[in-house]
């Protein structure tokens, strides 16, 4: 596979930073997943069959409620649409929208049909057996129409929609396309997440997001090679309408085709535990960061790392914003200046993930404006305290209210990067206040340093470090190295220390 350099983490970040922003109309078929534990220590006398010994069970949502569940927990808004059975397994999806804080009044529940729901018994972590209980079959004309007139009412509600076709009959017979068919007219972006082997279905969508066994499927032929994924997409686009296809290539990563363009974008190596739900992640991430302003490209980016947390945990899973942000930290390797940059929604949303995995922040703050040896000692000190370090710096408006209208000599842009090109700085965050309180209440981290030149009673935010049960430490300064007198002596002719 051609490896493509991953964009920069930056804008990635400001994307997330706009999920909340975000409305995602998702219609498709609502499935509920029942997830059965237990043990096996003998054999039925009955039948040459285990016996399970339940432990317990857990029930979460599945297919197109799967994509809502992952949309909500990303701190979007979701509106789901379809139509789904008047019994027990639609009440407990219901129940659990509602805990979710989701509307379901565009949930249609029909007495004639059966909400679909899937069993899965497992053994020690090991799935030994999986009972389905579904009816398939297309909407009557009483719940096409009901279901359209959900669909219309809640376009304009919507910034993006989504198609999360599992064959359970909502999308049938034409459903699909007449749902494409309004999103083109109104001029909403329509993803697909398809299901058997005709697209044609789903001709005019923006995109289809299929995986490598689905996309072969499709055009009728085995598809693996780069050459081969990109010939297959083209294909369908050119038959179908497509704008663009992103494949989902399992420990290939993922493929973004265009009629003119292709990007492969490498995955992240991590031990898969489970798939159940991924695409359901994939393409709520995809549909969110399209919708938040990323290109195609960066979106996938995004929708790739989403994939690669969730395969990692067991059973239908649904990912964090504070999950994604560390998967793309990870997955950028060792961060380079202008990607440790980061405003204090992002800074809060990595030092949230970096406490998650257990490691201790800490944080210290300045003006940085010559650096000197004073400062990278300090910074050093202040990081051996840590595993991870966050510096707040002040903005040249601020620095000019502290300083003085000759201040700063450089400007927050070049002085950011020079401070996130030092291996003891993590992470950047320029703020314009006269003093980082307000982005230390933020972060809260376990450890705020400064100088020793303070007490802890004049640091600020060390009442607000401690009250969270972090603690201040006062490191011991290089005598004689300041920026003020580094930039007298210039003036004066002189030479600095």
């Amino acid at each position: 596979m051609i490896k493509h350099n991953p964009p920069s983490p930056e804008p990635l970040h400001r994307a997330i930073s706009r999920f909340g922003d975000v409305t995602v109309l998702v219609v498709g078929d609502f499935i509920l997943d029942r997830f059965v534990n237990g043990v096996i220590e003998r054999i039925s006398p009955e039948a040459p069959i285990p016996v399970l010994h339940g432990r317990g069970e857990t029930l979460a949502m599945g297919g197109a409620g799967n994509v809502v569940s992952n949309i909500v927990s990303l701190g979007a808004a979701a509106i789901p649409v379809s139509v789904i059975g008047d019994d027990h397994a639609g009440n407990n999806l219901i129940g659990m929208l509602g805990e979710l804080g989701v509307g379901t009044d565009r949930l249609a529940r029909d007495r004639e049909r059966m909400t679909s729901s899937k069993s899965r018994f497992s053994a020690l972590n090991q799935q030994v057996l999986r009972f389905d209980e579904e009816e398939i079959k297309p909407l009557s004309d009483t719940e096409r129409a009901t279901l359209i007139g959900h669909f219309r009412a809640a376009l304009s509600q919507a910034d993006i929609v989504i198609l999360s076709d599992y064959g359970k009959g909502i999308l049938l017979e034409g459903v699909a396309g007449e749902l494409i068919s309004i999103c083109r007219e109104a001029g909403k972006p329509v993803l697909v997440d398809p299901k058997g082997r005709d697209y044609a279905r789903y001709a005019g969508a923006t995109a289809i997001t299929p995986n490598r066994k689905e996309l072969g499927e499709a055009v009728g032929r085995v598809v693996f090679a780069d050459d081969e994924i990109v010939a297959a997409a083209r294909e369908l686009i050119s038959a179908h309408g497509f704008d663009f296809v992103v494949a989902t290539r399992s420990e290939k990563g993922m493929s973004v085709v265009g009629a003119q363009d292709a990007r492969h974008i490498a995955t992240q190596a991590r031990e898969v535990f489970d798939v159940s739900g991924a695409g359901d992640t994939v393409i709520a991430t995809f549909a969110l960061a399209l919708a938040a302003g990323a290109d195609r490209v960066m979106a996938a980016s995004l929708a790739n790392a989403a994939g690669g947390v969730v395969v990692g945990k067991r059973g239908t899973a649904r990912l964090t914003v504070e999950e994604l942000t560390g998967a793309l930290f990870r997955s950028h390797g060792p961060v380079a200046p202008r990607s440790a940059i980061l405003d204090a929604a992002a800074a809060a949303r990595l030092v949230a993930t970096w406490k998650n995995e257990g490691l201790s922040v800490g944080f210290t703050n300045g003006c940085f404006d010559i650096l000197h040896a004073g400062h990278v000692s300090l910074l050093h000190a202040a990081r051996s305290q840590c595993d991870r370090l966050v510096l707040g710096l002040n903005s040249d408006a601020s620095v000019r209210r502290l300083k003085g209208p000759g201040r700063p000599v450089n400007d927050e842009h070049d002085r950011a990067c020079v401070l996130a090109a030092l291996a003891s700085v993590d992470a950047v965050v320029v703020f314009e206040e006269d003093t980082p309180l307000a982005l230390i209440g933020a972060l809260l981290p376990d450890i705020l340093v400064k100088g020793a030149d303070y007490t802890v009673d004049t640091v600020v935010g060390a009442d607000v470090v401690q009250r969270a049960g972090g603690r201040v430490v006062l490191v011991d300064l290089v005598a004689g190295k300041s920026t003020t007198g580094t930039i007298g002596k210039l003036r004066a002719g002189g030479t600095a220390n």
